[in-house]
């Protein structure tokens, strides 16, 4: 049983925080969800990002998520591996050098870290990824490029492996992206 952080915040795309953190715990790890400036008990806004023909996807509103764990806790040597939903969240927590931090500490100590969608723009905030084949939302291409990655370009439904980092365009890869990554814990 692997012990999984789950860094999100407000408007983290709903499927891309809710199926795996309920996923990963039916297998049997632990995952702990945290916040920046949020602690235990606290919610975040979800929204639903939908593909229903138009050149980008939709938006709606979502559900609350309860937070299980206090960011201000959050001790990255405790935890084996990273877990980083899309939404519009990543555009600001990228911003947050205690959250940049984080993603470092995982990448650079090469434990296992699955990122969806637009979280791909956190990870290229932090990190190089100069070497690495990522996938994200086609929108998020540039920035992949930018921090030095190949950008993967796969069916929506598929995921990609490089390393200890496994990545993914958007929900609808959820069955293969996160049977990837337990392969990995």
């Amino acid at each position: 049983m692997a012990s999984i952080l789950l860094i999100a915040g407000d408007f983290v795309e709903d499927y891309e925080i809710m199926v795996p953190f309920q996923a990963l715990q039916a297998m049997g790890h632990n995952v702990e969800a945290v916040c920046p400036d949020k602690k235990k008990g606290d919610s975040i806004k979800t929204a639903i990002h939908d593909f229903e023909g138009d050149q980008t996807y939709s938006e709606k509103p979502g559900h609350h998520f309860s937070l299980n764990a206090s960011f201000a806790d959050i001790e990255a040597s405790r935890y084996d591996a990273l877990v980083i939903p899309g939404g519009r969240a990543p555009e600001y927590l990228r911003l947050d050098e205690r959250v940049l931090a984080l993603v470092r500490h995982f990448m650079e100590a090469d434990k296992p870290v699955a990122v969806i969608c637009h979280g791909a723009q956190l990870l290229a905030a932090a990190v190089s990824l100069s070497g690495r084949r990522v996938s994200a939302y086609p929108a998020c291409a540039p920035e992949v490029r930018l921090a030095g990655g190949e950008f993967a370009e796969i069916a929506v439904d598929q995921a990609v492996t490089c390393g200890r980092l496994v990545s993914a365009p958007a929900w609808p890869a959820h069955p293969e992206w996160l049977k990837q990554f337990n392969a990995l814990l």
